[in-house]
């Protein structure tokens, strides 16, 4: 009887290890619960514009990682991190926009110090459109994220058929681990709304972030594509 040593082999029928998935989750948290734009982003929303419209930021910044996540594995991402032209233009857009949320910031605080009404309650300033809009535009322009996603698969991915969808599964625990963080962080500066409902306290807050927002897109011009 002749055996057939040139059988196929079967697909790999689990798309990630328990090992991966618990490493992964390990690096992509302590990624997402490191200051960033994205959590000053969601503390100068909140306050100013509600639980509601920190969701929206949420679901901006959700949007931008599968855009990323797209284009890691379409081959894209790696042809914006080793070509110059094309890494600093999306480099230097993303560092205009967030220097661009700074100076508003910055801006709008010193308008509402020298006018600074009598009745201090929070106004929704920020339509949801609006904020969902700036939560994608703060991670879609920032090159970080598709390093992060070029940095990461090979690690955690194995070429095959099933690749893609293990890419992916990725992107979706990356989303996952960002929508329960900052979601605890809606929930605890809706808790604070009393505290952070004053004009003081907001012009204070704009002032601050839009100084930090700027900081941070002049970090981001000296980025460099580590691949």
């Amino acid at each position: 009887m002749r055996i057939d040593q040139h059988r196929p082999q079967p697909p790999r029928s689990i798309i990630l290890t328990w090992a991966e998935i618990y490493t992964f989750t390990l690096v992509a948290s302590l990624l997402v619960m490191s200051p960033g734009p994205n959590g000053l982003l969601i503390a100068k929303t909140v306050p100013t514009s509600g639980r509601q419209a920190g969701f929206a930021n949420i679901a901006g910044f959700v949007a931008a990682f599968y855009l990323h996540g797209a284009l890691s594995v379409l081959g894209i991402s790696i042809l914006l991190v080793q070509s110059a032209l094309a890494f600093a233009v999306v480099k230097y857009l993303g560092a205009a926009y967030l220097c661009w949320i700074g100076v508003k910031s910055l801006v709008t605080a010193f308008q509402n110090s020298a006018t600074a009404p009598a009745v201090t309650p929070a106004k929704r300033t920020r339509t949801l459109p609006k904020a969902f809009v700036e939560g994608f535009l703060t991670n879609a322009l920032n090159p970080k994220v598709s390093m992060f996603y070029l940095a990461a698969f090979p690690q955690f991915i194995t070429m095959g058929e099933s690749s893609a969808a293990s890419a992916f599964f990725l992107v979706f625990l990356h989303t996952l681990i960002n929508t329960a963080w900052f979601t605890l962080m809606i929930l605890l500066l809706s808790r604070m709304a009393k505290a952070t409902s004053s004009q003081r306290f907001q012009r204070w807050l704009k002032g601050i972030t839009g100084v930090v927002f700027v900081g941070f897109g002049l970090k981001l011009v000296s980025l460099k594509p580590s691949l």
